[in-house]
């Protein structure tokens, strides 16, 4: 494929289309150059999440992709021309595709359960979010729960940029709390009952009354509670109750 062919596109044939962006949407051949070998894209990626699904993202490497594929690491180079790459197509190959919703659901049922998908999907693999956010995403799945996201809210009626806000504002909502989740699953000691134990040895009673009669309460003991999900759908929640109230009074 040439250069040329390479920027061609539905949008414009006058953007070079960055490297990530030709393999993730299939745009390039990648491992065309030299002797022909035993590899695809989809099997370096394959390989790619196994290695950081049980060594952590900052594992991966082109020698230890080498490594894990039994090639050798200039091979790898030949479908990708840096880690960088590498993690950029990864990035979209790891969140995957949405998931179908039911038609019969409202505007605000859908846009939660897409919003609960997309932590699912990426808790799925928690080191996803170790990623570092350099450029908006581009990949085919992450433009494909873009897409669904904006079909939930299509029976609000709202213009089409105005939806794309609201479904970006509740995709940094969703990333924000995974981030949040993923440090203190990664940091925090994991012995039982440990936060409650430090907190009730540092605050003082008469500085933080509130607080120390909840924890006296013993809020964060609650057998049938999971934490981390209830404050999830909380927020989105009340995000969505913000929603609500904007779509009921848009135009009036």
């Amino acid at each position: 494929m040439t250069d040329s062919a390479a920027q061609d596109g539905p949008g414009s044939d006058a953007v070079a289309l960055p490297m990530a962006v030709q393999l993730a949407w299939g745009l390039d051949e990648p491992g065309t150059r030299g002797p022909r070998k035993g590899l695809s894209l989809d099997q370096l990626l394959d390989a790619a999440i196994e290695v950081a699904d049980a060594e952590g993202l900052a594992a991966l490497s082109m020698s230890r992709l080498a490594k894990q594929l039994g090639f050798t690491t200039m091979s790898i180079y030949r479908y990708v021309d840096s880690k960088d790459t590498l993690v950029q197509v990864l990035s979209d190959r790891v969140i995957g595709p949405p998931p179908a919703f039911d038609e019969g659901l409202s505007w605000r049922d859908a846009l939660k359960a897409w919003a609960a998908a997309e932590f699912a999907a990426i808790f799925a693999h928690p080191w996803w979010v170790d990623i570092p956010l350099s450029a908006p995403p581009t990949g085919p799945n992450n433009m494909a729960w873009l897409e669904a996201g904006l079909q939930a809210l299509a029976p609000t009626g709202l213009p089409d940029p105005v939806k794309l806000q609201l479904v970006m504002n509740v995709s940094l909502y969703v990333l924000g709390r995974a981030r949040l989740m993923r440090g203190m699953l990664s940091e925090m000691p994991q012995e039982d009952n440990s936060y409650p134990a430090i907190l009730a040895r540092v605050l003082d009673p008469a500085r933080f009354p509130v607080l120390t009669k909840a924890l006296a309460a013993q809020m964060f003991e609650t057998d049938d509670i999971d934490w981390a999900d209830a404050d999830f759908s909380f927020g989105l929640d009340r995000l969505l109750d913000g929603f609500e109230s904007y779509v009921e009074s848009y135009g009036k």
